[in-house]
Formats: structure tokens, C-alpha cells, sequence
């Protein structure tokens, strides 16, 4: 079955057709070499039963090696004149007696492959001019299949980086404090995940990543495994992240029948986007029906926060550090978070602070009437390696004086 041409292959097909036709040649091809075989990607031919993409033959005894290296002309008027050629395969099937091939290079020099044009009779009428027209329409190829080759290229390294971590066990999972802001106690902790510093690259960055190359669910799966390990490690609630897709999973509904709900927040980030509420509110009824919570997070970092909170009802808001840092010193982002306490209580929600760094924000938090807070204030995220009782959070101060307030946290990251 021939199989499907993608869009770059179709415009690829132009640009051959344009070749076969300007030099009236009997098939048009492009060729991938990939250092010992060569595969035909593209092909436009008058005899299309001898010449079919997909078609691969070793590279080394291609008509287009020899021309690379340097055995052979890049424009070959009649194969016959040519003993070296006359000894290749493709000479005696399909016949081949007349060819033209130029190299199909990358913008970082890559070779990727060969722009050939070949004829079942010879044809003196090739010429130099012709080698000029072929050359003009590998250019214009490499252009078009250039992203497609970068995508696979990507596709490779994520796989490669991200195979031995699921192979291990999953991400490292560390514990941030979550504190209630009115007593100082820490009541629960959010599980997060950490990969290895060599990426250099954020949590939510190699889930992203992970989910382009089909491997999020499975990644989001274990690191949810892992963030459940820690419900016997601490006290109070654990916060679990998890996006819209892979909470719709068996594999998901299986992990969340062994774990003591009622000990569970289970977070969705505002960026997530749902394809299907209806799906979604199916999936968490069971969930929360056994005393599992739900919390929407990055709340106020943009717009669709407001639309999953109508839709699910949730039992927490998590305001993002974006409208939190400089809570103490910015009216605007104090008005704001104030409107969004007064919004979550109305609808019976708790409302949770992240990204608290100093006492004063926290001071002024607590004067809004947030409920809970989650910060370098109050502890960084850190791995737990046995059951232990929480340590006590600093304590937020009565008054915002410079007596009260604890040194705050170095920011960087």
C-alpha cells in the first residue's frame, strides 16, 4: 500500500515533477542517505512499477555515492561511457543510461541526501545547465524537509534523555511545605518533581517535552507514584499535580483506588487545557466522593483558570506567585488578590498562597484573608527520606514592623 504523502513530500513532489519534466528524463527522486543505505522518500516517474518510494538499496552502490565521491560526474549524459557505472546495480535493473544527481545539504551543512533525475536512454542533451537547475531545486527541497528533519532530531534527543528516567524509577520527588498562615502549623506539603540538573530545564518544561513525544502520560504516571510514596513520610495532605489528559487514564483511576483520599489534593494547572468537562467531572466524582480534593493551580495567571474553577468547583484556589511576589508593596496586586479571597471563600473554596518569600508578603496575605501559604518563607522543597512529623513553619508575625519580620529568602533559582 502506498503510503501517505505528508504536505513537505507534496512540495518536494513539485519540485521533482518541475525537474523531470525540464529535463525529460523518465523518474525524479529524492534520496535520504543515511550512511549505508540509501532510501528513495520521493519519487515522481513515468514507470513508477521500477522506481517506488520507499524503495532502499545499499548506498555504497548507488549511482549517487559515486558521484559524491567523485568517481563518477554529477551529470552522466550516457551511462555507457562509464565502465565504473556500468558495474552498478541500478545499470542493469532498471537499466539506467542517463542521470543527474546533486546534494541536498542543510543549513549547518548536513548532507541529508541526493536530487536526482534519471532516464532509461541516454540523453547527450544533458548538460552543465542542467546540474545548475537541479542544484537551484535541492536547494529549495532542503528548505522544505529541513524542520521535518529537525522535529525527528528533537524527537530522538527527548526520547533518549527521557527513556533512562522512566527506566529509573521516574523523577526525584521533593516536599514544599503548605502552611496555614493563620496559625503558622504546616498542614500539608506539595509533591514536586525534579530532574537532573544537566537539563536545565523546569519541571513543567520536561512534562511538556515528554507529552510532545508521547511519553507524558507514562512520565506524569510515575512521578504521581512517587509523590504517593511520601503519604507515609509527613503529615497533613500531599498535592499532587496532574494534567486534564492523563487524569481521563485507567492507569490513573487504578493508582488513585490505593491511596487514602482523603489525604489527597490533586492539582490542574490553569494552563491545562480540557477538551472535555463533562469527561473530566465524570473521572473526579468517584475521587471525591472518597474525600479526595481538588484544587485548580496558577490561579490568576491567566484566563482559563476561570473556566475550569466554574466548571469544577474546586475545593482550593492556588493563586500563582505572579500576583503574590510584591503582594506587601503593589495596591494593584493586593486588590487583586483580595478579589480573589473574597471570590474563592464565596464559593466555599480555600484559597492558597505560592510563591511567598518574605514575612511581609505573608503578613499581608494573612490580613487578606488567604488561608494557606506555600513559599521559600516557609521552607524549600526538599526530599523526605522517613516518616517524620512536620517541623514547625516560621511564624508569621503579628504587625508588619521591622522587629517582627524574618529575613527574607534569597529569590534566585
Amino acid at each position: 500500500m502506498k503510503r501517505r504523502r505528508s504536505d513537505a513530500d507534496q512540495q518536494v513532489a513539485e519540485l521533482l515533477r518541475t525537474a523531470k519534466e525540464s529535463l525529460q528524463l523518465s523518474v525524479a527522486f529524492l534520496s535520504r542517505l543515511d550512511g549505508t543505505t540509501q532510501h528513495l522518500e520521493v519519487v515522481e516517474s513515468s514507470v513508477p512499477f521500477l522506481f517506488q518510494e520507499g524503495n532502499q538499496q545499499r548506498q555504497e552502490t548507488s549511482f549517487c555515492q559515486a558521484i559524491l565521491d567523485g568517481d563518477l560526474p554529477a551529470v552522466i549524459p550516457d551511462v555507457r561511457q562509464h565502465p565504473q557505472a556500468m558495474a552498478l546495480p541500478a545499470a542493469r535493473l532498471p537499466r539506467i543510461r542517463s542521470y543527474v544527481s546533486v546534494p541536498v545539504v542543510l543549513s549547518d551543512g548536513q548532507l541529508y541526501g541526493t536530487f536526482c533525475a534519471a532516464g532509461l536512454t541516454t540523453d547527450k542533451g544533458l548538460t552543465k545547465r542542467d546540474k545548475s537547475l537541479m542544484t537551484v531545486l535541492a536547494s529549495a527541497a532542503a528548505v522544505i524537509i529541513e524542520p521535518g528533519v529537525r522535529e525527528q532530531e528533537r524527537r530522538r534527543e527527548l526520547v533518549g534523555r527521557l527513556e533512562p528516567v522512566l527506566a529509573g524509577g521516574g523523577p526525584v520527588v521533593v516536599l514544599q511545605p503548605i502552611v496555614d498562615l493563620g496559625t503558622g502549623l504546616r498542614v500539608g506539603s506539595e509533591a514536586l518533581s525534579r530532574f537532573p540538573a544537566a537539563w536545565d530545564k523546569a519541571p513543567d518544561v520536561c512534562f511538556a517535552e515528554a507529552h510532545s513525544v508521547g511519553l507524558g502520560h507514562e512520565l506524569e504516571l510515575i512521578a504521581l507514584s512517587r509523590a504517593a510514596e511520601h503519604l507515609t513520610a509527613v503529615e497533613g495532605y500531599v498535592a499532587m499535580n496532574i494534567s486534564p489528559a492523563t487524569l481521563l487514564l485507567p492507569e490513573f483511576a487504578a493508582l488513585m483506588e490505593r491511596l487514602p483520599l482523603e489525604r489527597v489534593l490533586l492539582e490542574l494547572s490553569e494552563h491545562d487545557p480540557v477538551e472535555d468537562y463533562a469527561a473530566l467531572a465524570a473521572a473526579l466524582a468517584p475521587l471525591r466522593a472518597r474525600g479526595m480534593r481538588l484544587a485548580i493551580d496558577d490561579v490568576g495567571a491567566g484566563f482559563s483558570s476561570l473556566r475550569h474553577i466554574v466548571v469544577t468547583a474546586p475545593d482550593v484556589l492556588k493563586m500563582d506567585r505572579s500576583i503574590v511576589s510584591g503582594v506587601d508593596t503593589d495596591p494593584v496586586l493586593t486588590r487583586l488578590v483580595s478579589s480573589l479571597v473574597e471570590f474563592g471563600h464565596g464559593g466555599g473554596a480555600t484559597v492558597v498562597a505560592e510563591g511567598v518569600e518574605t514575612a511581609a508578603e505573608a503578613v499581608v496575605l494573612r490580613d487578606l484573608g488567604v488561608d494557606l501559604g506555600q513559599g521559600w518563607f516557609f521552607g524549600r522543597p526538599a526530599p523526605v527520606e522517613a516518616p517524620a512529623t512536620s517541623r514547625p513553619a516560621p511564624a508569621v508575625p503579628v504587625a508588619r514592623t521591622p522587629a517582627d519580620e524574618a529575613p527574607a529568602l534569597a529569590t534566585g533559582r
